[in-house]
C-alpha cells in the first residue's frame, strides 16, 4: 500500500466517471422502524470507501440495499449505472456478508470451484476457472489449506474463503461487510494491502464496513453513519480538518455531539 507524506493512502488516478454508487433520499423501513433515513451519497469508482459507525446504525442494511437483496427500499439507488438489484449486476459485484457463506462439507478449493462454475459456466471455461480459483486462494493466503474441509477451518479462515468467493472473476464493485472482524493484526494488515492492490491495479471499487475506527485511516473516502443517517461523506483528511481533530475517531465523536446538540435544539424550538 502506498501512502502520501501525511500517511494517508494515495488516491488512485481515477478519471471523472459516473460514481459506482449513487443514492438520493434512500430509505428503508422494517416493520415500525425506519432503518435508513433519506440517505444522499455517492461512492467514487476505483477507490476504497469506508462505511463506519457503531453496531446497529444501519451499515449492513445499506450494503444489502446496494447489492439488491434488501426489501422495502425507496428513493434512488443506482449501482454501476443500473438500479440496485438489476440482473446485469450479478457478475459485476462481489459481496461478503458478516456470516461466512461456505459449504462445510466441501474443501476450500471445492467451494471455490463450485462458485466459479456458477459465475463462468461451460466446459470451455474450465481452464480459466481453475486459474481464477488458484489466484483467489493465494490472494487470501490459504494456499496451504486449499484441500482442507471448510467445516474444519477457524472462523477467520472461513471468512477468508468467503472473501475469496467474492474475488472470483473481475468484480467491478466489492461490498465487504466487516471483513476483518476477528482476524489477527497481521492478517488484517495483509488484507488491507490486498484491498488497496485491488483498487489500484484492477481499478475496482471497494465499499468496506467496519465499527473499528482505526480502519478509517486506511480508506480513501468515508461514509460515517449513526442511527440510520449519514453524518459525513468526505476524506479522512477533510474530516479531521473540519472538526479540528487528530484522528477520525475524534472527528466522528465531534460529529455525533454536533448531531445530538442539533437534535435537542430542534426539539426545543417545536
Amino acid at each position: 500500500m502506498m501512502n502520501s507524506p501525511s500517511g494517508q493512502p494515495e488516491t488512485p488516478d481515477v478519471r471523472e466517471r459516473e460514481p459506482a454508487v449513487h443514492a438520493e433520499a434512500l430509505t428503508v423501513v422494517r416493520g415500525p422502524r425506519t432503518v435508513l433515513r433519506d440517505l444522499d451519497f455517492t461512492v467514487p469508482r476505483g477507490q476504497i470507501t469506508g462505511l463506519l459507525g457503531p453496531s446497529g446504525c444501519g451499515k449492513s442494511t445499506l450494503m444489502r440495499a446496494i447489492v439488491g437483496t434488501q426489501a422495502k427500499v425507496t428513493g434512488t439507488l443506482n449501482v454501476l449505472g443500473h438500479p440496485a438489484g438489476h440482473p446485469t449486476l450479478r457478475t459485476r459485484i462481489g459481496y461478503v456478508t458478516q456470516a461466512p457463506s461456505v459449504y462445510d462439507d466441501l474443501t476450500i478449493r471445492q467451494n471455490l470451484d463450485y462458485f466459479a462454475a456458477i459465475l463462468d459456466p461451460g466446459r470451455a471455461a474450465a481452464s480459466r476457472r481453475r486459474e481464477d480459483v488458484t489466484r483467489v486462494i493465494a490472494d487470501v493466503d490459504l494456499t496451504t489449506h486449499a484441500e482442507a474441509l471448510a467445516g474444519n477451518l477457524s472462523g477467520g479462515q472461513r471468512s477468508r474463503v468467503s472473501l475469496a468467493v467474492a474475488l472470483l472473476g473481475t468484480p467491478e464493485l466489492l461490498v465487504l461487510d466487516e471483513p476483518t472482524v476477528g482476524l489477527d493484526p497481521v492478517l488484517r494488515r495483509d488484507l488491507w494491502t490486498l484491498f488497496h492492490d485491488i483498487a489500484a491495479s484492477r481499478g475496482a471499487t471497494l465499499l468496506i464496513s467496519s465499527h473499528v475506527m482505526d480502519e478509517a485511516e486506511r480508506c480513501h473516502r468515508l461514509l460515517l453513519m449513526r442511527e440510520g443517517r449519514i453524518l459525513a461523506d468526505d476524506t479522512p483528511d477533510a474530516l479531521r480538518t473540519r472538526t479540528h481533530s487528530d484522528t477520525v475517531e475524534a472527528a466522528f465523536l465531534t460529529l455525533v455531539d454536533e448531531a445530538v446538540a442539533a437534535g435537542r435544539q430542534k426539539e426545543t424550538t417545536r
